[in-house]
């Protein structure tokens, strides 16, 4: 494992993939942790910040190239910028099945299921973690 094909990569794939990594994470902490306190909220912001970063980001990443240059995945980002302040609004007025559904959907699609693709053999996190 290394993360110099990481280093290595355009300024927009290394943001893309930190703020990706960094909501996994810290999406699995707000999964495990009490809803409606605090903390909750404040990682809440600190993780919606993070798939702002990822759904904008992956815009300037363009390597699967199916419709001009757009693959689509593209598809998932333009999801994730209508669910991301759709949840935000769901939580605002304490609509929490609302959110709750919003959330989790982006965290599973967004992160997960999008994250798995990003380990088919050519991609760059599949050399961070499997070598060349």
């Amino acid at each position: 494992m290394s993360l110099q094909p990481l280093l290595a990569a355009s300024p927009a794939i290394q943001a893309h993939a930190f703020a990706a990594m960094s909501a996994f994470v810290l999406g699995a902490v707000q999964l495990a942790a009490p809803k409606g306190t605090l903390p909750h909220r404040t990682l809440g912001w600190i993780w919606a910040a993070l798939m702002l970063i990822v759904a904008v980001s992956s815009f300037w990443i363009q390597e699967i190239r199916l419709f001009g240059p757009w693959s689509p995945i593209h598809i998932l980002s333009i999801i994730s910028l209508i669910s991301l302040p759709a949840g935000l609004w769901y939580a605002h007025r304490h609509n929490v099945r609302g959110h709750r559904i919003t959330m989790i959907s982006l965290y599973v699609g967004a992160l997960i299921i999008a994250g798995i693709f990003t380990f088919m053999p050519g991609r760059i996190m599949h050399r961070v973690v499997f070598g060349a």
